[in-house]
């Protein structure tokens, strides 16, 4: 968002899609029900540090922090904004004051704050609650919009794997030990996360397409998304065919792990110190790609998605319901999206980023690894282009960038050590803590025999990069500690 954004937000006034608020020391209570409302019916733009009458007063810059650590905690706190919503403040320097900033994308579901509905009319956030009418009528506005929230009501519990469930949780626990799925049963879980729900219009109960798509055994998700498959390519010796093929319809964690590892065979992996931390760009650019294309796509139509690796680039596509044509651009774009259900279990999983900081780590990863931008193309289809040089397309060689020239075929430093472990066994490593390992059965995998060896120099680097997580990150030396791949 910029200067100039603002000012056109500042000089429209208050609206059914803006709101300004004073909030110069904390968050007010109004904020959240402005937030549900938002959320309700058009979404809108929220700016902190405004008088009702578009004149910047500025938050305290004291209290910044801390209205941002509020806002973050509430926002995913089921007892108080349910489901929970991603979103965080940018800053703002206007006439020397400070404001903040934050669009609130429109929900799938019906919001709630505190267990109340709010709807959005011209300025006001009013309670809707008892209105059964009202509500009916933002229950059939969500569900025309979204087919994410297609109940099934004759899928049961029986056609979910619940291995996967809790696969979920560990991944979201390990993400924030004080995630609110913490302590919670499988179908506790998935209430909270929006997947069972009750539409306010048919009265039907169920659980969803988005709960299906994530959980659902692969003959049943073949069954209520017919059209759900992903080709993933490589055309790089024989362009008329392709090398290697993988066509991927199961549940929408195992396809992220399928993407990624197609993906991993068929391109460099490069390491560069990015914000003083060593990771691995290849990985975060396909971590965007794959979360883009299983998450934001329409799932009504049997269009096949694909992801191609040619020579020169990566290139993906899958159909879209569009809001707008043409390119975006990181000056130009507004984060929407297309299943919201699906990109907060993506979110909470660590397996995709608040709305909006998708596009930016991809031009900014993208500018690090092949020093070209990409290219994001929205229309009835969705194009994603990265652009490759010679020197990022290829097997697998690791390269640490500026920490410091070719590693030769071996992860380098803080993760090998001395023990030189191949891109091979780090990825047959991470491939094996797919489901959790205690330290002892990773280290008997690894072939080594130094304990003190194995916990400095590859399980404490491993969650330094983010590669693994915790089961019990709040006790991490508990003698039942294990590891699991993120």
């Amino acid at each position: 968002m910029t200067v100039d954004h603002i000012r056109l937000l500042l000089s429209a006034g208050e609206g059914i899609t803006i709101e300004y608020k004073e909030c110069v020391h904390a968050l007010s209570k109004s904020v959240w029900e402005t937030i549900c409302a938002f959320s309700n019916r058009y979404g809108g733009h929220l700016i902190l540090g405004v008088s009702n009458n578009g004149t910047p007063i500025g938050v305290n810059r004291n209290a910044v922090a801390q209205i941002k650590k509020d806002f973050a905690n509430t926002l995913n706190n089921p007892q108080k904004i349910a489901p929970s919503l991603f979103l965080e403040f940018d800053e703002i320097e206007l006439e020397n004051k400070l404001l903040l900033y934050t669009r609130i994308p429109v929900s799938s579901q019906i919001q709630t704050c505190g267990g109340r509905i709010y709807d959005r009319n011209m300025d006001g956030d009013y309670d809707i609650t008892t209105s059964s009418e009202l509500v009916a009528q933002i229950a059939l506005r969500k569900s025309a919009d979204y087919t994410e929230r297609k109940i099934f009501p004759y899928v049961t519990e029986k056609e979910l794997r619940f291995e996967l469930i809790e696969k979920a949780q560990k991944l979201a626990i390990a993400n924030d030990k004080k995630h609110p799925w913490n302590g919670l049963t499988p179908q506790e879980m998935l209430q909270a996360a929006g997947l069972y729900e009750e539409n306010w219009y048919t009265g039907k109960k169920g659980y969803n397409l988005a709960a299906i798509l994530l959980f659902g055994r692969d003959d049943v998700i073949r069954s209520c998304a017919p059209g759900y498959q992903t080709d993933a390519l490589v055309r790089k010796e024989n362009i008329d065919r392709y090398d290697d093929r993988l066509m991927v319809g199961t549940n929408l964690i195992d396809a992220y792990e399928q993407l990624m590892d197609f993906i991993s065979r068929h391109t460099l992996d490069r390491f560069f110190l990015v914000d003083n931390q060593r990771i691995s760009v290849r990985s975060w650019i396909a971590r965007e790609l794959v979360s883009n294309t299983l998450v934001h796509r329409e799932y009504s139509k049997g269009f096949l998605s694909r992801i191609i690796i040619e020579n020169d680039r990566i290139y993906a596509e899958n159909w879209n319901r569009s809001n707008r044509h043409g390119r975006l651009t990181l000056e130009d774009f507004t984060p929407d999206s297309k299943n919201p259900l699906i990109a907060s279990f993506f979110i909470h999983i660590g397996r995709a980023d608040r709305l909006g900081s998708g596009i930016r780590n991809l031009y900014k990863y993208t500018k690090i690894y092949s020093d070209s931008e990409p290219e994001l193309i929205e229309g009835d289809i969705f194009k994603t282009i990265i652009p490759l040089t010679k020197e990022t397309n290829g097997k697998n060689i690791n390269i640490s960038g500026e920490v410091g020239g070719e590693v030769g075929g071996e992860v380098s430093g803080e993760v090998s050590g001395e023990v030189k472990l191949k891109q091979e066994q780090l990825d047959a490593l991470l491939k094996y803590c797919i489901k959790p390992k205690g330290r002892k059965e990773m280290q008997a995998f690894c072939g080594i025999k130094s304990d003190d060896y194995f916990r400095t120099k590859i399980i404490k680097p491993l969650l330094n990069l983010g590669l693994i997580g915790m089961t019990i990150p709040d006790k991490p030396t508990s003698r039942n500690q294990k590891y699991i791949k993120i």
